[in-house]
């Protein structure tokens, strides 16, 4: 059955509609690629509107799913989101439309900079334009950790590893890493 569901998905991105999802795919990643500042976490609750809610191409627990395994893998957060949720919805196309959607618009806009705008670092409209982008930025990279605590099924062990592993990254300055590499091996202990 399982296989069943993946066949059936990937045959609904065939032929002519299949090329209308994937030009469809590839705007929502390559806009939020675009319009998107403070990087991949930024990124995060915007595709996930456009993925789980307007367009229902994924269930919300599947995301959350994907979004842990961006996490854990290496690499920039909003191409590896890009890359699972590509190959959840289009197989090998859907990751590779994703991941230039989501990596074309920050290489145009570096190489436009890098052509055009000498000492921009100096100029005082981009310093203002930063220091005002920073306390929404902030936000929009809480939302997705708020979002996942809601929807933590781990119940009280869950929340107390949660604001552990905040601690001893914010405070302590302790690699991630070494924290998710600890939760898995207790994960695996425990069960």
């Amino acid at each position: 059955m399982h296989t069943d569901r993946k066949t059936a998905k990937r045959t609904a991105f065939k032929g002519g509609r299949g090329l209308i999802k994937y030009l469809k795919l590839f705007g929502i990643f390559f806009k939020i690629g675009a319009f998107t500042l403070g990087g991949g976490y930024a990124m995060l609750p915007l595709i996930q509107n456009e993925i789980v809610e307007k367009n229902n191409w994924i269930k919300e627990d599947e995301f959350l799913e994907l979004l842990a395994m961006a996490q854990s893998a290496p690499g920039p957060i909003a191409v590896n989101v890009a890359v699972f949720v590509g190959y959840k919805i289009g197989g090998l196309p859907g990751t590779i439309i994703t991941s230039l959607g989501t990596v074309l618009p920050s290489f145009l806009i570096i190489l436009l900079i890098a052509m055009y705008f000498k000492d921009i670092r100096s100029n005082s409209y981009v310093e203002g334009f930063f220091k005002g982008v920073k306390p929404a930025l902030a936000a929009l990279i809480a939302v997705p950790a708020i979002k996942m605590a809601k929807k933590n099924k781990s119940g009280a062990v869950g929340t107390i590893v949660s604001l552990l592993s905040l601690y001893l990254v914010a405070v302590l300055n302790i690699s991630p890493v070494w924290i998710i590499l600890a939760a898995a091996i207790g994960a695996i202990l425990i069960k």
